[in-house]
């Protein structure tokens, strides 16, 4: 996941306390929390956390999406998302981000299941850190996941996912699940998890720009499912949103197109009126 990190010219925890106080003070090794949480609620009380390279690029406030993509996996050598979203930062700072829209983080993810937890989980609580501790005046936060589909020739908008698990070949780290739920505390593995994104006005949006999309109900019983239902609860839970979208391959529609198709969806999903 791309951060930023804090340099030279950045405040720390000496800034606010002690001049002999730093992050990798043996102080600090026994607390069971980092201390730059307290440091950015303290901050945030007092109205001192300055303009800093460390938070992300932004435009107005509104709208704050994390994206991620997957690197490759058996049969598809080279995964388009991986691509994307590893260049879309630069993409858009030449386009110029969408008015109301902070691109919170781009990250390429393993494309494996319950062993790539731990990455999806620290873009899941570095947006909800940069929520509840301040970091971007943000209004709604949306979780962004791009996935490929060889087989298709369209860009497809997901409505939902499933909590089953069922790999049609091991993931990257030599997982292949069979019939297994998720969550095994969500019970069935029939059970559905739906978004809260308006998919069809957002598919409706993106064919008047010209973009061969639609929406879908089958996000497969892969990673990309697997993600996704992953997603979803996480965002039913914290009160964000989560949107799966599958791209073809670029030999099926090329790099420049996906490129502005990515752009554009972040305009739509910028220009809609979220209720708070």
């Amino acid at each position: 996941m791309r951060r930023r990190g804090g340099g030279e010219g950045g405040w720390t925890v000496a800034n606010l306390t002690s001049p002999h106080l730093a992050f990798d003070s043996p102080v600090f090794s026994s607390l069971p929390f980092h201390p730059l949480l307290l440091l950015l609620e303290r901050a945030k009380e007092l109205a001192l956390l300055p303009p800093s390279p460390w938070l992300p690029r932004q435009g107005p406030s509104g709208v704050t999406v994390h994206v991620t993509g997957f690197k490759k996996f058996h049969g598809v050598a080279e995964n388009p998302t991986e691509k994307i979203v590893r260049n879309l930062e630069s993409f858009m700072e030449k386009r110029g981000l969408p008015k109301g829209l902070t691109l919170g983080s781009c990250t390429v993810l393993e494309t494996a299941g319950q062993g790539g937890l731990g990455p999806l989980y620290e873009v899941f609580e570095s947006a909800i850190v940069d929520k509840e501790y301040g970091l971007n005046d943000q209004g709604q936060v949306i979780l962004l996941h791009f996935g490929v589909n060889s087989g298709t020739t369209r860009f497809a908008l997901e409505n939902q996912a499933i909590n089953e698990a069922t790999f049609r070949c091991p993931d990257e780290l030599g997982w292949k699940p069979q019939r297994a739920p998720i969550v095994s505390s969500d019970g069935s593995i029939s059970n559905l998890r739906k978004t809260t994104l308006p998919v069809n006005e957002v598919n409706k949006s993106l064919q008047q720009m010209g973009f061969d999309v639609a929406p879908s109900d089958d996000a497969g019983r892969f990673v990309c499912n697997y993600v996704y239902y992953q997603s979803l609860r996480f965002a039913e839970q914290r009160g964000i949103k989560s949107l799966f979208v599958h791209f073809p391959l670029f030999t099926t529609i090329s790099e420049e197109v996906q490129m502005n198709f990515v752009a554009s969806l972040l305009e739509v999903l910028a220009s809609q009126n979220y209720a708070q």
